[in-house]
């Protein structure tokens, strides 16, 4: 494919579907959409970076940085993800049991913020960490 083409859909594309992504993100734990979800187009917008060579997403980015390590993200996910049912279960409730929090902020107003949310960011680490190893393994196993 030509690399003029592939870049610019790249350049167009993954800042959309990083908002996206985010936007699901959010609004996971009372509609569809959450981490797993989110996580997966997440890492579609970071396989579509590596293609294009750009960002952290590539191996050749910048070779006097160390790369950015994908295969952390998983188990920084899961302890993230079980942290928050143990912060149940210190609350004395059942493990993964949600609490919400009303907050009053001042550019967004009243906001509730349950812990849901924290798992369903547990989630996206694992599901982009897992992802984007595969992508990598793929990728360099020739």
């Amino acid at each position: 494919m030509n690399e003029v083409i592939l870049r610019t859909t790249a350049r167009l594309a993954v800042p959309t579907t990083v908002v996206y992504a985010l936007y699901l993100l959010l609004r996971g734990h009372n509609e569809p959409g959450g981490g797993f979800i989110a996580g997966l187009v997440s890492a579609a917008a970071l396989t579509l970076m590596r293609m294009a060579g750009m960002g952290l997403a590539h191996p050749s980015a910048d070779r006097r940085r160390k790369r950015w390590d994908f295969a952390s993200l998983a188990p920084l996910g899961l302890l993230v993800a079980a942290l928050t049912g143990i912060g149940a279960m210190l609350a004395g409730r059942p493990f993964l049991t949600s609490a919400v929090v009303a907050l009053d902020l001042p550019v967004l107003g009243h906001v509730e913020m349950a812990s849901a949310v924290l798992f369903d960011v547990g989630v996206f680490l694992v599901v982009v960490g897992t992802a984007m190893t595969i992508v990598e393994r793929i990728g360099t196993s020739r």
